[in-house]
């Protein structure tokens, strides 16, 4: 479709005087075809909007001339795609003018008819009324014109010349002489950045396959082959791979279905896929790319521009590798961070803090505290090296942590020689007085197997108490997550009046488990800041001697 200046340019040319004058020209064309191409995109794209609406309102006797200037879309589309190909003479050649003025010929052609057709298609729908298609037509009738109006600027083989006419000031040319100065030419010399990787060439050809494999291996890459896709599946499955470059026709199972199968698969879905095949048209392009390629080569391949590829997936696979093991460090570090946290902190309030709640306080009810502490502490202490105290309370805290735990009770902190627990917080418990009297029962008998094993024995007091508190989170450097109010303060009290081995409580508290716990009653002692006070000890559970 090209005509004289196409088949002109069929015919080896002249050679170029210069380097410099051949990118000249490439990049001249190239200039000229991106700016021809954007209005003749979107041209296309109103005809295919309008031939659709068309069909879909079966408006059958605008379907001649809709054909018509489909192939006039086609025949300008056809022009530009083909315009690479002329020979365009460099500065000062006398042939530029009448290879200039063909093509600008050539393309008004199909322009006019695009006009003159989509006039009278707008005129149809004038007559029928039928008004969807008539903002399409008028924007494809104004797209067309405007090509039209500025095809001689557009189609100028002489602006951006490598040496303008002194004071000429171009768009073009300082465009196009930026560019020659920014992309620099590859020397055959020149040494490539390499990155070497693992490539798995699948292809059913031999002769392709050896070929890719050979000049992978020269550029220090570590190929191997699959002569099918159900082969490249199999290497695949116990293989680490870094880059696959895949046929698209093969007759067992075609690259695209390799390519799906690979994108499902958890484990190899990051692999990128260069896609290599005959087919050129943009079908298959559009398909491969949209199942997950990361690029398509049509045969018969550049070597040059492959092995560019080849680099720009293997840096952009390690980068993402590297992104990956970053983020899973992160991650590794972020749930030891998490155990630390919850460790030190209820697991819902470690939440709340990463929802970012900057003050967390809660009153709740009902809640049960216990205090439990080392009787004689100071006396017993004396007599053991550091080590060896240190070691037993370590062992005897432990023990009341795994107790807590299974029952689902709250440890709130040790104080030195005392150990104080919460049930009922950070979630309320309708048990929480039957829980803590098994944890304070649970005790006593841990203490008792320990100093079984214990050259000094160490006894404990315990005191327990159930009212309203108020929780949460103190501290900025080191958190805590804390209970105060009167049955804290109350708790800590009997606890500090009861005695070795024996678990203190109010008179309310037998009341609760009288069904479920033995008591045996202390009388009325005086507790500060509440006077006179009724209370007894927890011996055990009914029915167990």
């Amino acid at each position: 479709m090209m005509k004289a200046y196409a088949a002109s340019s069929m015919r080896p040319g002249p050679r170029p005087n210069s380097d410099i004058d051949e990118r000249w020209r490439r990049t001249r064309l190239a200039n000229i075809r991106q700016e021809l191409l954007a209005p003749i995109n979107a041209i296309t794209a109103y005809a295919e909007m309008i031939r659709d609406e068309v069909h879909r309102l079966a408006l059958l006797a605008m379907l001649p001339d809709m054909d018509r200037m489909q192939t006039a879309v086609d025949t300008l589309r056809g022009l530009v795609e083909r315009l690479l190909e002329i020979d365009l003479p460099g500065p000062g050649e006398s042939a530029g003018g009448t290879m200039q003025e063909r093509l600008r010929h050539d393309l008004r052609n199909p322009l006019s008819a695009l006009k003159g057709y989509g006039e009278m298609l707008l005129e149809d729908v004038e007559t029928t009324g039928c008004e969807a298609l008539r903002a399409d037509l008028e924007k494809l009738l104004t797209e067309s014109a405007r090509l039209l109006a500025d095809l001689d600027v557009i189609v100028n083989f002489s602006a951006g010349a490598p040496e303008p006419a002194a004071g000429e000031n171009d768009a073009t040319s300082a465009m196009v002489a930026n560019l020659l100065q920014t992309v620099r030419v590859l020397e055959p010399t020149e040494a490539w950045q390499q990155e070497s990787g693992r490539i798995l060439v699948v292809d059913d050809n031999v002769s392709n396959r050896e070929l890719l494999i050979r000049q992978l291996s020269r550029h220090g890459h570590k190929p191997l082959e699959a002569e099918s896709g159900r082969k490249a599946l199999q290497i695949l499955a116990v293989e680490e791979i870094d880059l696959v470059l895949l046929d698209l026709m093969m007759p067992d199972m075609n690259g695209l279905e390799v390519l799906a199968q690979l994108k499902a698969d958890d484990r190899l879905h990051n692999i990128p896929v260069v896609m290599i095949s005959g087919l050129k048209e943009s079908d298959s392009v559009i398909r491969c790319i949209e199942a997950g390629a990361v690029d398509y080569l049509p045969k018969p391949f550049n070597p040059v521009l492959l092995r560019a590829r080849i680099n720009a997936c293997l840096a952009g696979k390690r980068w993402h590798d590297r992104e990956r093991r970053y983020l899973e460090r992160l991650q590794a570090e972020k749930e030891r961070s998490d155990a630390l946290l919850r460790n030190i902190l209820p697991g819902q309030i470690v939440g709340r803090l990463a929802e970012s709640e900057v003050v967390i306080a809660d009153r709740f009810e009902a809640v049960t505290i216990l205090f439990c502490d080392l009787v004689g502490f100071t006396q017993v202490a004396s007599r053991l090296t550091p080590t060896a105290l240190v070691d037993y309370l370590n062992r005897l805290f432990s023990t009341f942590d795994v107790l807590t735990h299974r029952l689902g009770i709250e440890k709130i902190k040790t104080i030195g020689d005392s150990y104080m627990a919460a049930a009922g917080v950070p979630e309320a418990r309708v048990d929480h007085l039957e829980l803590m009297a098994e944890l304070a029962l649970n005790m006593l008998e841990s203490v008792d197997r320990l100093n079984r094993a214990s050259e000094v024995p160490f006894r404990v007091r315990i005191g327990m108490h159930s009212g309203p508190v108020v929780a949460g989170i103190i501290g900025t450097h080191k958190f805590i997550y804390d209970v105060w109010g009167d049955t804290v303060n109350v708790a800590s009290r009997l606890e500090a009046h009861s005695l070795s081995g024996r678990i203190h409580v109010a008179e309310e508290t037998c009341y609760a488990l009288q069904r479920q716990y033995e008591f045996e009653p202390r009388g009325i002692i005086k507790i500060r800041g509440k006077g006179q006070m009724a209370t007894a000890f927890l011996t055990g559970r009914r029915g167990r001697h």
